[in-house]
């Protein structure tokens, strides 16, 4: 959306060139922002140690005609979004991630909320959950290896379906018995969404119990209605099995297209992730000329850092290993983000990606 506007000068030198076009400015409350950025990403794909979602909130209402995108959120980063007037920052990171005790002026990360917060500005943490959605931080690195297929390392399930339990147990019961069975029911732990409806079995009118229980509770709703002679009235014991997400978890196991050098391959990393160096660990019986991604499970891992001693045991499984640095496998995902976002919310507001944002580690 744009708004023509006539610049303000004297009439003498009014000309064509006097009209501009300036973008129409645009906002979205700060809840429907959120909202449909978990949309985009859902919250619940995020790892259960992680610390996602909406972590600094300014008094409402608050509305956010800027999102400012960031890997990691320094107080040089912070300083650079105050500069263009952020309303919302998205940190990739969470800066706020073990428990603050108090917001005082003697931390870093403390400053950041109260820097945060006196100057109306929210911040918002994706983090495991863009690793996950299959328009994610890892499909991008993906992408730096050249034409290839990936699919999830650990494959992500629908966490909302079905509901809690791990088993459903349906059976008959008549009118004479039926309060007195779901009552005892009930009163398990472990059971929930038990649900009732009517069947006509053996020329009668009966109950179709239907209920989900963990494995635990499995026992004892067996042994509940084997004392009211259930058990064998029609029952059916399932195991529940939540469907898997497709393209989405975390990790990835790309297969190449084609047989590729190692030489190569390192120079296609370099290349996508922006450095001038990446640090190499050769599998054994491996060159640099070595072709790689064929043949075996795996025969590179890439990623931004591993423990020594995993390094070590790739190496002597014949795997090459290719690291560069944490942040530098995610810090140029939030340039594709910032145009899928775009997209996701209709370009409403202005979306703007850090020139501060660095990794803390450098090559001297």
């Amino acid at each position: 959306m744009w708004l023509s506007c006539l610049k303000q000068i004297p009439r003498r030198f009014l000309s064509v060139q006097s009209w501009v076009r300036l973008p129409l400015r645009a906002f979205m409350d700060l809840k429907v922002l959120v909202s449909s950025l978990n949309e985009y990403a859902l919250l619940s794909l995020a790892e259960s140690w992680d610390n996602v979602g909406l972590l600094v909130e300014p008094s409402p209402p608050h509305t956010v005609s800027t999102l400012f995108l960031t890997n990691d959120l320094t107080e040089e980063v912070m300083e650079e979004a105050l500069q263009k007037k952020a309303d919302l920052i998205l940190s990739y990171h969470p800066p706020i991630f073990q428990p603050l005790k108090r917001i005082t002026w003697k931390t870093w990360k403390e400053r950041l909320v109260i820097r945060a917060l006196e100057n109306r500005v929210g911040i918002y943490s994706p983090h495991t959950a863009y690793d996950a959605i299959p328009h994610g931080v890892n499909n991008w690195l993906a992408k730096g290896l050249g034409s290839c297929t990936s699919v999830p390392l650990q494959q992500a399930v629908a966490l909302d379906y079905p509901t809690d339990g791990s088993y459903r147990v349906e059976f008959n019961a008549s009118s004479e018995n039926l309060e007195t069975v779901l009552s005892s029911v009930r009163a398990l732990p472990g059971v929930s969404f038990i649900t009732t409806f009517p069947v006509r079995a053996e020329n009668e009118e009966q109950t179709r119990v239907s209920l989900n229980c963990t494995q635990q509770a499995l026992v004892q709703v067996a042994a509940l209605l084997s004392q009211n002679n259930l058990l064998y009235c029609k029952t059916e014991i399932m195991s529940l099995q939540k469907p898997l997400l497709e393209d989405t978890g975390m990790g990835r196991l790309c297969m190449l297209k084609e047989p590729v050098s190692i030489s190569v391959l390192i120079e296609r990393v370099k290349s996508h992730v922006r450095l001038s160096h990446v640090r190499l660990a050769l599998g054994t019986g491996k060159s640099l000329g070595s072709s790689v991604l064929r043949g075996t499970e795996s025969d590179l891992y890439l990623t931004g850092e591993m423990s020594h001693h995993d390094v070590l045991d790739a190496v002597s499984k014949g795997i090459t290993v290719i690291l560069c640095e944490h942040s530098n496998t995610e810090r140029g995902f939030l340039l594709e983000l910032q145009q899928t976002l775009a997209v996701h919310l209709e370009n409403k507001i202005h979306i703007i990606v850090s020139e501060r944002d660095r990794d803390p580690l450098q090559v001297v």
